[in-house]
């Protein structure tokens, strides 16, 4: 069996998205607190991205929404959808957002997973044709442009990557804002971000992946794998067999999840999916002749069946597996 994004499933994840966007409780922000005047709760923080859990999955359901809406537009949830994002993004509501990063203890606020989420968002609100995403796009931009802006800053100061499977990562947060910068044409941006990918990870050989790590949602190894696969181009085969000369069964194996009430534990499911998502950039980039090709294809499958099933009916995987569920059923949207 080939997975694929049908519209059947688009409007199933929809629904699942619908179901918690604007659901407030219960909410794990990332708020610092300077003074009592800061005790306040997650709507009054954020006007559009206070569901969800949390402010990164509030962003990226929205992208998820947004993307399902272009992807099928005349889908069972699109109606649905274009309420919901007509409400939420509005030029007051964005302002809103801008303000609360102008904080100045909001400096490291959801970096760098957040910025790159947002920055997806917009990527994905920009490819869209129809008035309505016109003006969504036109909306979001003053908060898109306040995370390129983020990344400008912070870049420059980030000696060393962040290899890491959680939110920290710095490998997933290039490869969604290369993504933008290449959506929204932005030379300048995405000349940046390939030119810290290359100083970060041009040298990198040899890798011998201790993975996963019982709270991991990506793949140190293959989302590195994926940045450099969109930053090298046709030298990214070269560069992946020095990176990755043997490749052991962990990085093939769906990951086991033992208890999906455990919000740390459920990330193994993202895992599994993003695993899948990677494996399918990578393999898309190497030569057709290349037996890693032809040996991945059902290893996606295996991923993708492993979590597929999971992402609805405990609350902590579901308030974001169906956007890791679409980067991997949709990758190229």
């Amino acid at each position: 069996m080939t997975h694929t994004l049908t519209e059947s499933l688009a409007a199933k994840f929809a629904s699942v998205a619908l179901g918690h966007v604007t659901r407030e409780w219960p909410n794990k922000m990332d708020h610092t607190l300077t003074g009592p005047e800061d005790v306040i709760g997650p709507r009054a923080a954020h006007p559009i991205f206070y569901g969800s859990f949390d402010w990164h999955s509030a962003v990226h359901s929205h992208w998820l929404l947004a993307r399902i809406y272009r992807r099928f537009p005349k889908g069972a949830e699109a109606a649905n959808i274009k309420k919901m994002l007509d409400t939420q993004f509005t030029p007051q509501n964005v302002a809103g957002e801008v303000a609360y990063l102008k904080r100045p203890s909001a400096r490291g606020f959801e970096r760098p997973y957040g910025w790159a989420w947002a920055l997806m968002l917009q990527g994905e609100l920009s490819q869209h044709q129809t008035e309505e995403g016109k003006r969504w796009a036109a909306n979001l931009k003053p908060l898109a442009d306040a995370f390129v802006q983020r990344f400008k800053d912070f870049l420059p100061l980030s000696t060393y990557p962040i290899r890491s499977g959680v939110h920290s990562s710095t490998s997933f947060a290039l490869t969604l804002a290369l993504d933008y910068a290449n959506a929204v044409n932005d030379l300048a941006f995405a000349e940046l971000l390939e030119k810290k990918a290359r100083a970060w990870h041009l040298a990198d050989k040899g890798a011998n992946p201790f993975e996963p790590s019982q709270s991991d949602f990506l793949s140190p190894t293959l989302m590195e794998a994926a940045l450099m696969r969109a930053v090298l181009g046709a030298d990214f085969p070269k560069w992946f067999a020095a990176f990755l000369p043997k490749i052991p069964e962990t990085l093939l194996t769906p990951a086991t999840v033992s208890d999906r009430s455990d919000g740390q534990i459920a990330h193994l499911d993202g895992l599994n999916l993003s695993r899948a998502w990677c494996w399918k950039l990578i393999a898309d980039d190497l030569p057709p002749s290349d037996p890693l090709a032809v040996r991945i294809a059902p290893v996606i499958e295996t991923l993708l069946s492993s979590a597929l099933d999971h992402i609805a009916g405990d609350y902590m995987g579901e308030h974001w597996l169906a956007s890791f569920a679409t980067l991997a059923l949709d990758p190229y949207g």
